[in-house]
């Protein structure tokens, strides 16, 4: 399959969780800011292009749940995928198989990254979103019917965009979504000396009724560095990866 090679990095806490309180305490400033400096430093151990986050932590990390305007009465727009005039920047690849998020722009900030929004829709969605997101000069591919098609969007992003490294950034379910279709190779995981032990907060990979199974899959550590203020970062390749 010709598609980018896809990396997982994610901070999580001591007990697996990739939000909670443990994240406010002074303790884990040290690893988140590690956690950024690895793929979005000026010096990025991974050098990619786009990262792909799913809807929920789009709307947690950027739109805050804001809904998008719509024009009901929108003309038609043309079949297909529409590709905004590219920025130069990388991109914040969005989940968004219903088109519920409520974007003012068409790019964010993370950090000292600046990053152009490209949207990943399904063919379910209404004509009055992509007519909005156009108005607002958003990208966006439609991968998939009803659900998302994670290898024709991975082929997309290979083709249509050119990006030859993405990384997969949360949350739970989607990380998961892509390792136990094969489609992630490694993983990089910053673990913070802190935890809060919450019941309900997300982990580093989740399950989801009707779309993933708790079905095993193993990994081969590949590296291991630790850091003064007993932040840990390993890295692992995913024992189930296609070939790219």
């Amino acid at each position: 399959m010709n598609r980018p090679y896809i990396f997982c990095h994610m901070q999580v806490s001591l007990d697996g969780k990739i939000i909670g309180k443990y994240m406010d305490i002074p303790e884990s400033k040290g690893s988140g800011d590690f956690f950024y400096d690895v793929a979005f430093g000026k010096n990025a151990h991974y050098k990619h292009q786009g990262w792909l986050s799913g809807r929920t932590t789009t709307d947690d990390n950027f739109t805050h749940y804001k809904k998008p305007e719509l024009n009901e009465q929108a003309p038609a727009v043309p079949e297909g995928d529409f590709v905004a005039e590219p920025t130069g920047n990388k991109y914040y690849i969005s989940i968004d198989t219903s088109g519920k998020l409520g974007w003012t722009q068409n790019t964010l900030q993370y950090g000292d990254t600046t990053a152009e929004v490209l949207e990943v829709l399904t063919e379910k969605v209404s004509n009055a979103y992509k007519a909005f997101l156009r108005e607002k000069n958003i990208s966006y591919v439609i991968a998939g019917k009803e659900s998302l098609d994670m290898e024709l969007l991975l082929q997309k992003l290979k083709d249509v965009f050119h990006m030859n490294l993405v990384m997969l950034g949360g949350g739970g379910v989607l990380n998961w979504s892509f390792i136990q279709a094969g489609l992630c190779d490694e993983v990089s995981v910053v673990i913070a000396p802190a935890a809060d032990a919450s019941a309900t907060s997300p982990s580093l990979f989740d399950t989801k009724e009707n779309l993933t199974d708790d079905i095993p899959v193993s990994f081969t550590l590949k590296n291991v560095e630790t850091k003064e203020d007993s932040t840990v970062w390993l890295t692992y390749s995913v024992n189930n990866a296609e070939t790219k």
